[in-house]
């Protein structure tokens, strides 16, 4: 029947034994979870960790400086520029009875300079700075919230770009077969042998870093291996009866393509989509820590571990950073292998 939903044998509608399934591998379960409420978290960073205030009070005036700029001249400074509401000058202008400054738990974003510093930087761990500082004084513990959000913004940015491209070019391959698989096969393998990593240099030297021209380059590679995967598929379902018949009742090939083979076809995909998005952080932080990623002020794991090479004695740069991107890359192993069972066909 049209629109009726997929079932087993048992009668149980498919998407639920697939759900039930998941629920039961506990370990991918929890990770999700986990995951989720961590990159949730990480969504508000300005929340978590900022030099701004929440809220501000002044001559009983209310101010929200997390949201608006105010200049220095509004709380009787001198200067006309955006005020820092951590300069100790900023705390004798607001001591007058009811004046107060509301911050969020960590009083630092991940641009900010701890000028009250005694000693060389980087800085150990301290009551300011909970994770010490790096070698520019600034606080580790906001680079690694904001440096977090940004890996997993651009895992899920290069997956989805390079999961709709393979996606598109295997359909197109598998369905439509003959001379346009044939030169489309030749092409990849062409494109395939390309070095990327000379590229990345090339066009590093060329551009000024962005993390907007490293995600346009690595799409260009990211879609060939999971193309070949939903090609064979649309091979395998091309010639079944259901499409056959599609196909004399006047269906075009966009909607047999569309209904009836990318959901037979998504199962490859949905199954690799943890592991693709761990090779994209591996892959952003492998260039970042190379110096061919993002500009030196993004905040950035691998440029964390860059740092902790070049300072061996600042242990709390390396072991911060690498904590956060292995336990963040075993999170995703744990749901890729749980989808990898509830998928998999063998199992009953």
């Amino acid at each position: 029947m049209e629109g009726a939903e997929p079932t087993t044998p048992m009668g149980v509608p498919l998407y639920r034994r697939r759900w039930r399934r998941f629920y039961q591998h506990r370990r991918g379960y929890y990770s999700l979870i986990l995951f989720t409420f961590l990159f949730t978290l990480s969504l508000f960073a300005e929340c978590i960790s900022n030099d701004k205030p929440f809220l501000l009070r002044h001559d009983g005036k209310y101010y929200f400086p997390i949201l608006f700029s105010y200049p220095e001249t509004d709380f009787g400074g001198d200067f006309a520029t955006e005020a820092d509401y951590l300069d100790p000058y900023m705390h004798e202008l607001l001591d007058s009875p009811g004046d107060f400054m509301l911050f969020p738990p960590n009083r630092y974003s991940y641009d900010t300079i701890n000028m009250g510093i005694e000693g060389p930087v980087p800085a150990p761990p301290s009551g300011a700075n909970f994770l010490g500082t790096d070698d520019r004084g600034r606080d580790v513990l906001a680079r690694l919230i904001y440096g977090f959000r940004l890996s997993v913004l651009f895992g899920l940015s290069l997956t989805f770009i390079g999961t709709t491209v393979g996606i598109i070019a295997g359909a197109i391959q598998g369905y439509v077969g003959g001379r346009t698989d044939l030169f489309a096969q030749r092409f990849i393998e062409i494109w395939s042998s390309m070095p990327e990593l000379y590229l990345l240099i090339i066009f590093s030297s060329i551009f000024s870093p962005s993390l907007l021209l490293l995600l346009i380059l690595l799409s260009l590679f990211s879609w060939m291996g999971l193309s070949d995967y939903v090609r064979a598929e649309f091979f395998k379902g091309r010639n079944l009866e259901y499409v056959t018949a599609a196909r004399a009742l006047g269906v075009n090939n966009l909607t047999i393509m569309r209904r009836h083979l990318l959901p037979n076809a998504m199962t490859p995909v949905i199954t690799f989509l943890p592991f693709r998005m761990s090779a994209a952080i591996l892959a952003l932080t492998s260039l970042d820590f190379l110096g061919l990623g993002v500009p030196p002020s993004t905040p950035s794991l691998g440029e964390l571990l860059a740092q902790g090479k070049a300072n061996i004695d600042a242990w709390w740069l390396s072991l911060s950073s690498f904590v956060v991107l292995v336990g963040m890359l075993i999170l995703l192993i744990f749901i890729g292998e749980a989808l990898r069972d509830v998928f998999d066909p063998r199992r009953k």
